[in-house]
């Protein structure tokens, strides 16, 4: 995995922290990396029949 930071509103911070908060995710890491995934695989839903070393990760983590 690789570090990104990013800039987010309070709003946004203190729903993260509601959901691990409510377990539903153990940190917000998680819970962002969960939220990018779906993304990726909503709005590129056939690209991993392009780039399988790309899409393998993220169709391991939906299992």
């Amino acid at each position: 995995m690789k570090l990104i930071s990013i800039y987010l509103p309070e709003a946004y911070l203190k729903a993260l922290d509601r959901l691990v908060e409510l377990k539903l995710y153990p940190n917000r890491a998680e819970a962002i990396r969960f939220a990018i995934r779906d993304l990726i695989l909503k709005e590129l839903p056939f690209e991993h029949r392009f780039d399988e070393d790309v899409y393998t990760g993220i169709y391991d983590q939906t299992l």
